[in-house]
């Protein structure tokens, strides 16, 4: 919702997976679905096209297509990628079980006809797969790859919590011979089934570069959350404010993108549909709580980027979600299902605020990992600082005062 709308989850009114608060239901109830970067590209001219996920609880049999789309491909609950449906621009057609029907490469497929359709007119493409999700099915030819492959036993991994840690990951038991062998399992899957995501954005930049148009196309690359597996002794989850969860990548290939240069500012998923609309021009239907990165991107000419002038601080949102067999991402036990809590990701520190009281704080220059809570050895001032910034970065809403917020030097 916050990639589509460049909103916070507090301005959405998009908190969890399901209704009443959350999921495709909540998005247009909240009205955001005319609000979204794929309305303000049409606007100008642009084909577009959704293809794979769109959201949870979308419905390819029942729901229709979202204003915006000019190609509308979208499969509702599909993580398994057989036996399943794709609503194709208001038609609906079933995928089974042949290896040709493994999800990823029919996207890819569709992507691939898409633009070269398109070549002649701009157009624009979200191929949102659903590998690697549980099941972390991957497709045939890549079942047998990574024999032996094991999670990264950081010191993250099975890492126990102290007296200071939140009180929700104090208990946390300790993971099992049995659990470890599951998670070896599941995280040699995830990396099967990433195979043919690789396959597939090398097969569509191919075909940019052999019908001309790479040069002039931009390809950014990017998830929507990270996954633990074993880190500080969680089972497979994605609910906390640890790097291992939200810290995910942002990869651009482009006009004007310097190669090969890696930057720092701190970037949210909430800047992606404001640097659509940058990019062509047009904000149309956006009001959003993000800021374009084409600055970052195209830096002027001598200029690495433009970094000095940036936002200090990410907002982490997280809602605990309500038990419902319904939601794909309902936490199994031991998994991680914090209570409700909001966090500052800054350079140099996390800090978190949860609805039951406890509070965090990670010194990442000394402790990269989040391992070590020293929040009582912050001094009081500065906790008071950080409470407020806190409270004014979850209050803002559009571009400035969000912008305004997070400028404030933690």
């Amino acid at each position: 919702s916050s990639i589509f709308t460049g909103k916070y989850p507090h301005n959405t009114g998009v908190l969890t997976n399901v209704l009443p608060d959350g999921g495709y239901g909540a998005f247009n109830a909240h009205g955001n679905d005319v609000r979204t970067f794929a309305v303000a590209l049409q606007k100008v001219g642009y084909r577009t096209a959704m293809l794979g996920k769109y959201l949870n609880g979308y419905r390819p049999r029942l729901n229709g297509v979202a204003p915006g789309w000019t190609m509308w491909d979208v499969a509702g609950d599909a993580y398994p990628e057989f036996n399943y449906y794709l609503n194709e621009s208001g038609s609906v057609h079933y995928y089974g079980t042949a290896p040709e029907a493994y999800l990823t490469d029919v996207l890819a497929g569709m992507a691939d006809t898409f633009i070269r359709e398109s070549s002649s007119q701009p157009f624009f493409i979200e191929v949102a797969t659903f590998a690697p999700h549980a099941p972390y099915i991957p497709a045939p030819r890549d079942r047998d790859k990574f024999p032996g492959l094991k999670a990264p036993r950081t010191a993250m991994f099975g890492a126990r919590p102290d007296a200071n840690a939140p009180a929700w990951l104090r208990e946390i038991p300790v993971l099992r011979a049995p659990e470890i062998t599951k998670i070896d399992e599941a995280f040699r899957m995830r990396a099967q089934s990433v195979q043919a995501i690789d396959k597939m954005i090398g097969q569509l930049r191919a075909t940019l570069a052999a019908i001309g148009i790479d040069k002039k196309t931009y390809v950014i690359f990017s998830s929507d959350n990270g996954l633990h597996m074993g880190d500080y002794s969680l089972r497979p989850g994605k609910m906390t404010p640890f790097d291992i969860d939200v810290h995910v990548p942002l990869i651009v290939v482009g006009p004007g993108v310097i190669a090969g240069a890696t930057i720092n500012p701190i970037v949210q998923n909430v800047d992606l549909a404001p640097t659509f609309a940058d990019l062509v021009g047009e904000p149309g239907p956006l009001v959003p709580d993000g800021h374009s990165l084409v600055g970052l991107l195209r830096p002027p000419p001598g200029v690495e980027a433009v970094t000095s002038d940036w936002r200090h601080v990410a907002l982490i949102e997280h809602h605990h979600p309500a038990p419902d067999p319904t939601d794909p991402d309902m936490p199994a036990p031991f998994s991680a299902n914090p209570p409700s809590y909001e966090a500052l990701r800054g350079e140099t520190f996390l800090y978190v605020e949860y609805d039951h009281g406890d509070r965090s704080y990670y010194d990442l220059t000394r402790d990269p990992l989040e391992l070590k809570n020293i929040l009582t050895t912050v001094p009081a001032d500065r906790l008071q600082k950080l409470h407020a910034l806190l409270q004014s970065v979850v209050a803002c809403k559009g571009a400035q005062a969000c912008w305004e917020a997070q400028h404030v030097v933690p």
